[in-house]
């Protein structure tokens, strides 16, 4: 039996949606590297302000999407895979960004993270056994060889400069692991429970997870830092949090996992740009060269349609 495949106009919206998420989620990386210059704030800390300042907000759309008419019941295992997919993409991934942002710039963390689209496709193709199609893998060549040309200058630039470098790549290559496995299972999750229910509640369980960690690791107070941390804070929970997290999922639903991710490649070309004008980080010819690349490679994700599913 065919199930027919989502309307052109329903997937263009999706591409459109998962485009504003990346370019939402990109500026994450923008507030925590003002925050670090301006502030003598640490990772952990700076985190924990943005889930309090996110919780609300998933918290009362948790309550709103329960009550409705449509809405489905977890079972116990929907239970527990909302919660360690939600720690794995807003806890433990969030957390090793903020630590590694610490040694790299915010074009070189972009950089790095967004080597999580292939591990979706990988992670799709080998647990799920789905199959990589052409155009997906020409998209992915193609987007990836603007970011090799937008950032490879810059990464040698960053390795002599910093003793640290190593080290936050490697925190920030284990944090691409981590969301390519949020974005993976909230794929298989959102179809089941829908895309507002599931965001809703595995940002909670990943906001829980961040306060549990601040309230027994760390002997700081949250509430004595100066009011621009919270300036900051505030920002990157409502600009680079909330909003993007419920594009991303709506994205997801409309156009799929691995579409969603190739799509997110953008994020590193909206960061490189507002890295520029609130960084001071200076835009080479070769990272223009670099954005034309990826935007083309998202054109032809957007220009794709669904194959039929048998």
């Amino acid at each position: 039996m065919k199930i027919p495949s989502p309307a052109p106009n329903f997937f263009l919206s999706g591409v459109f949606i998962a485009l504003l998420g990346a370019i939402c989620f990109s500026t994450k990386a923008i507030f925590v590297k003002l925050a670090y210059r301006d502030t003598a704030v640490d990772a952990i800390t700076l985190l924990a302000l943005r889930m309090i300042f996110s919780l609300p907000f998933f918290v009362v759309s948790a309550y709103a999407s329960s009550s409705k008419q449509t809405n489905v019941k977890f079972t116990p295992r929907q239970w527990i895979s909302v919660a360690v997919i939600g720690c794995l993409g807003y806890y433990i991934s969030s957390l090793l960004d903020f630590l590694g942002l610490q040694y790299v710039t915010a074009s070189i963390e972009r950089l790095i993270l967004f080597i999580y689209p292939t591990l979706v496709l990988l992670m799709s193709s080998l647990i799920f056994k789905e199959k990589i199609r052409a155009m997906q893998w020409v998209a992915l060549v193609i987007t990836y060889i603007g970011l090799f040309v937008a950032f490879f200058n810059e990464a040698d630039i960053q390795s002599g400069q910093s003793t640290h470098f190593l080290l936050g790549s490697l925190l920030i290559f284990i944090c691409a692991f981590t969301y390519a496995a949020y974005i993976v299972g909230s794929g298989r999750l959102i179809p089941m429970v829908g895309a507002a229910k599931f965001n809703s509640y595995a940002m909670s369980f990943a906001s829980i997870g961040v306060l549990l960690h601040f309230f027994f690791k760390s002997e700081l107070s949250l509430w004595n830092y100066p009011s621009l941390v919270y300036v900051y804070s505030f920002l990157m929970a409502i600009l680079s949090t909330v909003i993007p997290s419920y594009l991303v999922v709506e994205g997801i639903k409309r156009i799929g996992s691995d579409n969603a991710a190739i799509v997110g490649s953008i994020g590193p070309i909206s960061t490189l740009i507002l890295a520029h004008f609130l960084l001071e980080e200076k835009i080479s010819f070769f990272q223009v060269v670099g954005t034309i690349l990826i935007l083309f490679g998202v054109l032809l994700v957007s220009g794709q349609k669904r194959k039929e599913l048998i």
